[in-house]
């Protein structure tokens, strides 16, 4: 007589997977959390930006004498894009600060995925070295007024003096204008300026009424000013 089959029980509970939602996956926030990757707002063309870079720590100053004339010739090659370009910048030890203006968001990431390669490379071809640069995302504010224009050119231009006071340190001679920014190439001054330096300018002309204009109606800018004092 042939033997009884029997059934097995079938196994139906979830298996154990790696990866997927599930409640507190991924990494935590550090106590600097990055920039979240949320889509920018829609930019509209009349609009300029104040955009800020920040470094990974061990990267030697960015005022450095070498990587300031290498980021200068760089700067020349790419500030202007037709629908994106850069009109002011300086350099401080661990960042960045740029104004530019762009077309559209998509323009405005274009241009800046660039500027972000050509600082890349500069800091690794200057320092002999390898790796990552950038520490995160950029920082993006976006100038609607022009007194906001004005307090952004300021603030990007003098920022050194700003540092500088922050730290009770003594401040240059008003007529000394920070040789790691654009500020030698700069006509908004309140006093005379020296003619400008031979070479390609690394930053281009504006082009939205409010930085080429706009912000005058709040006066120019004295070079002896603090940013934010």
């Amino acid at each position: 007589m042939p033997g009884v089959s029997q059934q097995l029980g079938l196994d139906l509970r979830p298996q154990q997977r790696w990866g997927g939602w599930r409640d507190g996956a991924g990494r935590k926030p550090g106590p600097r959390p990055r920039d979240s990757h949320r889509t920018r707002p829609p930019l509209a063309a009349r609009f300029p930006c104040h955009v800020t870079i920040k470094v990974h720590r061990e990267i030697p100053s960015l005022r450095l004498v070498r990587l300031v004339r290498e980021l200068e010739r760089s700067f020349a090659a790419a500030c202007e894009r037709g629908r994106f370009r850069v009109v002011h910048y300086s350099l401080q030890a661990d960042h960045v600060h740029l104004i530019v203006e762009a077309a559209s968001s998509r323009d405005l990431a274009a241009g800046m995925k660039s500027i972000g390669a050509r600082l890349a490379r500069a800091v690794n071809r200057v320092f002999c070295r390898r790796g990552p640069v950038l520490a995160h995302r950029y920082h993006l504010h976006v100038l609607r007024t022009p007194r906001e224009v004005r307090c952004a050119i300021a603030y990007v231009l003098l920022n050194a003096r700003r540092h500088l006071a922050k730290r009770g340190r003594a401040l240059p001679r008003a007529a000394v204008v920070d040789r790691a920014s654009s500020g030698r190439w700069f006509d908004g001054w309140c006093h005379s300026r020296a003619a400008e330096p031979p070479g390609p300018a690394p930053v281009a002309k504006a082009r939205t009424w409010l930085l080429a204009v706009g912000w005058c109606r709040h006066g120019l800018i004295d070079p002896a000013e603090v940013p934010g004092a």
